[in-house]
């Protein structure tokens, strides 16, 4: 449907009314509220992280991309299932105790949302003891760890100790964070931004 394509478009240029006009016109015409996902927001939303991936656009641009594409998640959200809202999976994140930094983990988030993922965003500075309660109770598939001191970044491993016992991919970033360190504190996988972050969670789900 030409509409999706429209949809797409005004995600990329950030058009949260027009985003929102399109995706009631498209239930309007009897469009299925999971197309208008997949084949309007989301698809509109890869175009904008694989730009943001080779530097076309930067922060402020994605963040008013996954704005608008959020005006159109709240028109079809309602007609969505739970079910049909996590097809992908679902991934926990947060930054990592004593560390009160999250632009990075937001936008993570955004992008996360954006591919069709479930989102559980703990916020910051969050002990090892909140991960492995969440684990516990969501049973997510992945879990993100966000660090931006170096300080902090002990806590990636501790985190990461606690979880373990748990059918858990760990998957870390952060301005300090390197290949290396997520290699020697057993991470699953080590994402350098946030377009990586969304490649790598579907690596992981697919391992």
């Amino acid at each position: 449907m030409l509409v999706f394509q429209e949809i797409a478009e005004a995600v990329i240029c950030g058009n949260a009314k027009k985003v929102k006009e399109y995706a009631e016109r498209a239930l309007e015409d009897g469009a299925l509220p999971q197309s208008i996902v997949n084949e309007g927001l989301i698809a509109g939303m890869n175009v904008v992280g694989m730009k943001f991936k080779n530097n076309e656009v930067y922060v402020p641009e994605v963040l008013i991309s996954a704005r608008a594409m959020h005006a159109g998640m709240d028109v079809v959200k309602p007609l969505l299932s739970a079910s049909e809202l996590q097809d992908k999976g679902t991934v926990l994140i947060g930054t990592v105790k004593g560390d009160l930094h999250d632009i990075g983990k937001n936008l993570v988030r955004m992008m996360l949302e954006g591919a069709g993922y479930r989102v559980i965003d703990l916020g910051v500075d969050v002990a090892p003891e909140k991960f492995v309660q969440v684990v516990q109770e969501q049973k997510p598939q992945v879990v993100g760890l966000s660090a931006l001191l170096t300080t902090t970044m002990v806590n990636m491993r501790s985190t990461i100790e606690r979880l373990k016992s748990y059918p858990v991919k760990v998957m870390i970033g952060g301005a300090p964070v390197t290949q290396k360190f997520a290699d020697e504190i057993g991470a699953d996988a080590y994402a350098p931004d946030a377009a990586s972050a969304v490649e790598k969670a579907g690596q992981l789900l697919a391992s």
